[in-house]
């Protein structure tokens, strides 16, 4: 087993972190990033990322996909779908079919 080696980075922010991949995402402004409410904030960070870079910020916008298209986003898994799912039956809504 190898042992992957952190390095110190800081963000634009200023914001100091440790990360051993290539990742350029700083977990404090991430963090601050997290919605406190709404569907976005069911979602893990990758899959509320992968969501925003794709122009999806509300429920209306995610009728507009069907779950295999959600799921070619990069950063999107099968464990967001029920998630996704259960927000827009609450709300009256469906993914396209």
């Amino acid at each position: 087993m190898t042992i992957s080696k952190k390095t110190l980075r800081t963000c634009d922010e200023g914001h100091k972190y440790y990360k051993s991949s290539d990742c350029p995402t700083c977990p404090v402004c991430e963090q601050e990033r997290n919605p406190e409410d709404g569907f976005l904030s069911l979602l893990s960070a990758p899959a509320r990322r992968a969501l925003e870079h794709n122009g999806v910020t509300s429920l209306q916008q995610l009728t507009k996909y069907s779950e295999k298209e959600i799921l070619k986003f990069h950063g999107m898994g099968p464990a967001s779908l029920p998630k996704l799912r259960a927000a827009l039956e609450t709300n009256g809504l469906s993914f396209k079919n």
